[in-house]
């Protein structure tokens, strides 16, 4: 009986020290997560639920905010003129950017996947508008864009073409921002996609060049099903991100002309934070959240149809 109860206190005196330790190992785990925990919760979650509760009230930052219901939703469907055209904008941006961007992308990716010395060299030089200043980016683009001596129309009257007034004509201001930042972006998804062309496994193009495939036949048999994870990667965050243009057009062009360059992230930045109608632009905000979600979701549900995993 003796041995017995000894034993029991051994086994139990060992429980209590792996817990412990478990308890040790767990306080330490947090307490190396903590800091991005609080990050997260201070500038992420709090902002995030502050900007929903914004879209119910009426709030100019300098008189006491006031309840409005579902006000600022109403009179965003119903008596705002100017949203529709800025969400067309915006979709319209979407539409000419994210197809061309991603041809692009694609292109240089095939290109930049050769084994050619200073390959590294061009990969880095096509990068390096992805991390340069937006700001200064779309400066040099206005001088390119200059009607009398931007070099764009300079190049153009070499073949006797007269070039348009991109940025001051409706009808070439949109199509001149989308340039700029299809140059601007390209190299982004361009690495995401050489990414995707490194892991595609060389025997399946030894395997299909002993069938007899040409190289036509290798890319639209072998790399294009294999990047198909990559490309709807690609397709998802370009639709996200193109919602959320927001620099190029207010640099370039400030909405103009006749607001054929406002978009949807411009026109809550001036209702927010020119006009001060920060329950207005919070709802629009959440507005754009819901568009994405539903464009996101119905992409998540298209891809079962397209793209083939491994």
């Amino acid at each position: 009986m003796v041995s017995g109860s000894i034993a029991g206190q051994q086994a139990a005196s060992a429980g209590g020290r792996r817990f412990s330790l478990r308890a040790r190992e767990a306080l330490t785990g947090y307490l190396f997560l903590a800091p991005n925990i609080i990050g997260f919760l201070a500038f992420t979650a709090f902002p995030v639920a502050m900007s929903f509760a914004l879209g119910f009230l009426e709030w100019d930052l300098l008189s006491p905010p006031k309840f409005a219901g579902l006000d600022n939703y109403s009179r965003l469907f119903t008596q705002d003129t100017l949203f529709p055209k800025v969400l067309w904008n915006t979709v319209y941006y979407t539409l000419g950017s994210v197809p061309l961007g991603f041809m692009c992308s694609l292109g240089l990716a095939l290109a930049m996947n050769q084994k050619l010395r200073g390959i590294v060299f061009f990969r880095t030089a096509f990068f390096v508008p992805v991390v340069s200043s937006g700001v200064a980016i779309a400066m040099l683009w206005i001088w390119l864009y200059h009607p009398y001596f931007g070099l764009l129309n300079g190049f153009l009257s070499l073949f006797s073409i007269r070039g348009p007034n991109w940025l001051t004509d409706p009808r070439w201001a949109m199509p001149a921002i989308i340039i700029m930042s299809v140059w601007k972006n390209v190299g982004y998804n361009m690495v995401i996609f050489l990414a995707g062309l490194q892991g595609i496994p060389q025997h399946l193009y030894e395997a299909a060049e002993i069938d007899g495939a040409g190289i036509g036949a290798r890319f639209r048999y072998v790399t294009i099903p294999m990047l198909t994870p990559t490309m709807f990667f690609v397709i998802v965050m370009s639709v996200i991100g193109s919602f959320q243009v927001f620099e190029a057009s207010l640099i370039m062009t400030n909405g103009g002309p006749a607001d054929a360059t406002r978009t949807l992230v411009l026109y809550i930045y001036n209702n927010a934070f020119q006009y001060f109608k920060m329950g207005y632009g919070a709802a629009m905000a959440w507005v754009m959240f819901a568009i994405l979600f539903v464009a996101t979701a119905v992409q998540m549900r298209l891809q079962r149809e397209w793209v083939e995993y491994e």
